[in-house]
């Protein structure tokens, strides 16, 4: 348990650096693409922190943090389609494409070195399993962002002028 422990407070950490990093970075940059994957990382650093409180806790106690996990992930996810809608109907400007290509490949570092923690857990724990989870649909998350990065730049390229 106090393994546990000390894992999910490195992956806790992590996350909450990215999350700063990225929101700041996000704002600066003008990316809705950031500032989703910075909410993205608030959520998990939030479920790290249930699944410090679980450790050691009964099954039911760990599913539940795991499915509050879940719920926070889904609402984020809505939040962020709604204010992509937004964007659409009410254009921003050009985000800052170096930022954003910069920020989301450290983010993707992060991410990488998060699952690579979690994977060399040899726990059953089920909320470690739903960070494993998590944490890869994360990296698949900042490899889009890093596609929006670079279709951005191609769509403003001079080609097009």
């Amino acid at each position: 348990m106090p393994r546990d422990r000390l894992l999910l407070w490195a992956v806790l950490a992590i996350n909450v650096f990215f999350f700063l990093l990225e929101l700041g970075a996000g704002w600066l940059a003008r990316s809705m693409g950031l500032v989703a994957d910075s909410l993205d990382m608030l959520a998990d650093a939030l479920v790290y922190a249930l699944a410090l409180y679980a450790v050691g806790r009964a099954d039911s106690r760990q599913r539940g943090v795991t499915r509050a996990g879940g719920y926070l992930q889904l609402a984020l996810a809505v939040s962020g389609i709604i204010e992509t809608v937004r964007r659409f109907i009410a254009p921003e400007p050009t985000p800052n494409v170096a930022l954003m290509l910069g920020i989301a490949f450290l983010a993707l570092l992060g991410n990488w070195a998060t699952l690579r923690l979690l994977q060399r857990a040899s726990t059953d724990q089920v909320h470690i399993k739903a960070s494993q989870i998590f944490t890869s649909n994360d990296i698949l998350v900042n490899l889009g962002v890093l596609v929006a990065a670079m279709l951005v730049y191609v769509a403003r390229s001079p080609l097009q002028t």
